[in-house]
């Protein structure tokens, strides 16, 4: 019996090009976090440089767990795992309460160990709510999280800083547009390998267009050593605050929401669904991961949305192509140069390439959706409200600006009240009480069953 598609073992030059293409798509979403919250402390340009290289060291050390896995340890699909963004606002908030900054990665650190530790524990537990997730659910989420991560590509199109003169820029627009145009040629007029290489090669095509406009630098690479280890606690031992550790305790759960509902994304995508035993293995890895991540000077680590995108458009299920590209994030945290040239790649050609991505997994949501049963009543009121409420923060984001900070890390993530919204109104209207499954559709602008239409 052939393998499964997510157990293949492709030949090395494949894996090596298709693991570069998911570390190309989640690089900066690994880089952006210590990056702000290094800038937050006032790190020099060489501690900046060493904070990240720790946070690629453990992204890969994660993905690892993650595909390859160990006993219980690892949903062995193809995820790649990372730095999470729900933990950078309250990362912000340790550092700013802080007196002495010195001990604010410390403290930090500190806290996502315990919220670690605290989450593999309750892995096994929180897995068995993978029963509430049924395709209304899951499909509502997975579109939801493609449709969450637009605005990022959106933001990167529009250049690096969000403070200078030319953000927004027809020149910066342009790339983007350029890339995105390049993606599209590629996926339309080539075949086989170089099709499913589309994505890359518009990166370095993209890349290259940028250089007369002056969007592309290369100072990274002049500047990277070539040679670096993220020694461990670089930054001193690490310190338990209780305010921190709860903080973090609530980005942990935050985090282990998104990933029960990536997981239950990219099970449908390779077509092998992730039940309880596969969340709670995957699970696992993402908390001892964050766990372990603090050892090197990293954060909290997560599953990646960006690269269930890339695994929809080229169809590439090997969880082998994403554990190389572990091992490449492993590599770039070792060698600076390595990681300061993909670096070099223009925000906007990542804006670019990122409609394609995110836009994808917008789209595996909707087919999900498709086999949700959507000619029934209560499964169309589910999908409505729970993708009105995980918009919110998209559309408005300071729509829960009076709620406490503790709360908006949860109220912030469209994805975590958009997941939560359709599993409460999944239990209410097809597990309490009596189900009404053989309810049709009603058209919001038809009269009802019980409705006396106007004369």
């Amino acid at each position: 019996m052939s393998a499964h598609p997510v157990d293949e073992k492709l030949p090395a030059a494949k894996m090596a090009t298709t693991g570069l293409q998911h570390v190309a798509a989640m690089y900066a979403g690994v880089v952006a976090p210590p990056l702000i919250i290094g800038a937050a402390i006032g790190l020099s340009g060489t501690e900046l440089t060493f904070l990240t290289g720790a946070c690629l060291f453990t992204a890969g050390l994660a993905t690892f767990l993650q595909t390859i896995g160990i006993w219980k340890i690892g949903a062995r699909l193809p995820f790649v795992n990372g730095v999470t963004f729900a933990g950078v606002a309250p990362m912000t908030a340790i550092v700013a309460s802080t007196e002495d900054k010195s001990d604010a990665l410390p403290i930090i650190f500190g806290a996502v160990i315990v919220a670690g530790l605290l989450g593999f524990i309750a892995a096994p537990f929180f897995s068995k709510a993978v029963r509430f997730f049924p395709p209304v659910v899951t499909g509502t989420v997975i579109t939801l999280i493609g449709v969450s991560l637009l605005p990022v590509a959106f933001g990167w199109a529009h250049g690096p800083d969000p403070a200078a003169d030319d953000y927004g820029s027809t020149t910066y627009l342009g790339l983007a547009a350029a890339t995105l145009v390049i993606v599209l040629l590629l996926r339309r007029f080539t075949r086989g390998f170089v099709k499913q290489i589309a994505v890359l090669l518009g990166l370095v095509v993209g890349t290259l267009v940028a250089i007369p406009f002056g969007a592309t630098d290369f100072s990274p690479v002049a500047d990277a050593a070539v040679i670096g280890f993220p020694t461990p606690f670089h930054f001193g031992a690490p310190q338990f605050q209780v305010a921190a550790i709860v903080s973090m305790c609530v980005v942990m759960v935050v985090s282990m929401t998104e990933s029960t509902a990536d997981m239950l994304a990219l099970g449908e995508i390779v077509e092998r669904p992730a039940d309880e035993k596969t969340i709670a293995a995957g699970l696992r890895a993402d908390t001892l991961g964050s766990a372990l991540s603090p050892l090197f000077n990293g954060f909290m680590c997560s599953a990646f949305a960006q690269n269930i995108g890339l695994v929809a458009m080229t169809r590439i299920r090997s969880r082998y192509v994403v554990a190389t590209g572990g091992g490449f994030l492993v590599l770039m945290g070792l060698c600076p140069v390595a990681a300061s040239l993909i670096a070099v790649v223009p925000r906007p050609v990542l804006g670019g390439a990122g409609v394609v991505l995110f836009g994808s997994v917008a789209t595996s949501g909707i087919q999900t959706l498709v086999k949700a049963g959507l000619e029934k009543d209560n499964n169309v009121l589910i999908v409505a409200v729970s993708l009105a409420v995980g918009i919110i923060p998209i559309t408005a984001p300071e729509f829960y600006h009076a709620f406490p900070e503790t709360t908006k890390i949860v109220l912030d993530s469209g994805i975590s009240t958009g997941c939560v919204a359709a599993v409460i109104l999944n239990l209410l209207f097809n597990h309490l009480g009596k189900r009404r499954d053989a309810q049709d559709v009603t058209h919001p602008m038809e009269a009802g069953e019980h409705i006396a239409a106007a004369p």
